[in-house]
């Protein structure tokens, strides 16, 4: 009910003739343990298994090498009262204080990687290349990205290619070759869209602004907020998939 509805702890607290500290310590040792026993929801499926379920318009414009879709979401939290805090979680883009998540999904449509949170200020860019995501790649492995997303580099080292929108700036227009390639890259990059859009309508609790106090953890390890993005988004993986397979 808080994940999904985003009821408050005082509403909760009141239809079950609880405290609202009861409220909080039971949905804070709810998360911990849905965390535990999710986080294997969240798979990275190796090139094989890929490929056997690859489906048909991924196989139309890109073959089988297409290993994950990425992109950057965020989440509004309250203004932190620390000046250094501030800065780092303010994001330019929302024009407000956020964590930003890199989120990467399979060309089946799960959810195959959820980074932990970085500031709203921290670049695309350097999520990709802090996260671990970069580890996940293996030798041949295509990954398509939006525009802001310049990790040629780092995907190359990973013996990995990366596909992004072909630029515009400094040409009169795209040629006829790179307006194809953007067309078909966006056919099956707004899949990563469609999944964003899906984990925040299932579970409202993303919609709102979040208290700080969800930044800290609460055992010592992984920051609340963290945990309930990996869990809302385990259990996004089990609904059905936003990507046909005909």
């Amino acid at each position: 009910m808080r994940l999904k509805l985003n009821l408050s702890v005082q509403y909760l607290a009141d239809q079950f003739k609880v405290s609202q500290g009861t409220v909080s310590k039971t949905f804070i040792n709810t998360l911990n343990v849905m965390y535990v026993k999710m986080q294997p929801l969240i798979y990275w499926p190796s090139q094989e298994e890929r490929r056997l379920t690859m489906p048909m318009e991924f196989r139309k414009y890109f073959g089988l090498k297409i290993a994950v879709i990425i992109d950057c979401f965020e989440i509004f939290i309250e203004r932190p009262s620390n000046h250094v805090a501030r800065a780092q979680t303010w994001s330019s883009y929302k024009h407000h204080n956020t964590v930003k998540y890199l989120i990467g999904i399979s060309p089946q449509g799960a959810i195959s990687y959820i980074s932990q949170g970085y500031g709203g200020r921290a670049s695309d860019k350097f999520v990709t290349n802090d996260s671990g995501f970069l580890e996940k790649l293996q030798y041949g492995d295509i990954v398509l990205a939006d525009r802001g997303f310049d990790i040629a580099e780092s995907v190359a080292q990973a013996s990995s290619e990366v596909i992004i929108p072909a630029f515009t700036k400094g040409k009169s227009q795209l040629s006829a070759v790179d307006i194809e390639k953007t067309r078909k890259l966006a056919h099956v990059r707004i899949h990563v869209e469609r999944v964003i859009v899906l984990v925040r309508n299932k579970y409202i609790i993303l919609q709102d602004t979040l208290p700080l106090d969800y930044l800290i953890s609460s055992d010592g390890s992984t920051p609340t907020i963290d945990k309930i993005v990996t869990v809302c988004c385990a259990l996004t993986n089990m609904c059905k998939s936003v990507v046909p397979f005909d």
